[in-house]
């Protein structure tokens, strides 16, 4: 890989990793409604979720979209599915004080590096990466793609998780909070239109 092609991947990563997407809003949710602390588990799962499956797609996945295109229709059903789902669960997540009570977590580890598989961001930024930073499909090439991910997504998801917290002080009454849960949640939901419309 030369020293221009890395430069570009770094970039296309960083900018890929801080836009909004449905991690990002739901990292902005949950410091808002956990704290950034109890969100740290949320943010790991997604980085280090989203390098493994940047590693799986270079070494095959991607061939299976190439021989079977109906496997694309399906994962977007599946995705939008589990999107609208989970823009249900945050447009009703109650105060903190309630959630505790009630037992209500943020996402787990594991919960947000599975979730990378039902992402349709996830996975336009794979594909992406692979396709064009990796074309030789080789897996030095691949791992290399999987590390730049893995270095530029944990700053910049923490940006929102943090920005999430700093919300915090600002919603403490339950209407201002219920207000910003169904913001989050509308645009969680609105963050499927490039899906649906490809």
């Amino acid at each position: 890989m030369t020293h221009e092609i890395f430069t570009a991947l770094m970039a296309f990563a960083f900018v890929s990793s801080i836009t909004p997407g449905p991690n990002n809003l739901m990292l902005l949710a949950s410091g808002a409604n956990f704290g950034f602390r109890r969100t740290v588990p949320h943010m790991l799962g997604i980085s280090i979720g989203h390098s493994v499956m940047v590693m799986l797609v270079g070494i095959g996945l991607i061939r299976v979209f190439d021989a079977y295109p109906l496997s694309q229709t399906l994962l977007k059903v599946v995705a939008v599915a589990y999107m609208l789902w989970l823009a249900w669960k945050i447009a009703h997540a109650a105060a903190p004080e309630v959630q505790d009570a009630t037992g209500k977590r943020p996402l787990n580890f594991f919960q947000a590096a599975l979730f990378q598989w039902v992402n349709p961001k996830a996975w336009t930024m794979a594909l992406t990466a692979i396709t064009v930073y990796a074309a030789d499909r080789t897996l030095l090439t691949i791992a290399m793609v999987a590390a730049v991910f893995a270095m530029t997504n944990l700053p910049s998801i923490c940006t929102w998780a943090a920005m999430g917290q700093q919300l915090r002080r600002l919603l403490t009454k339950p209407s201002r909070l219920r207000l910003f849960n169904w913001t989050m949640a509308i645009l969680l939901v609105a963050s499927l239109w490039p899906v649906l419309y490809h």
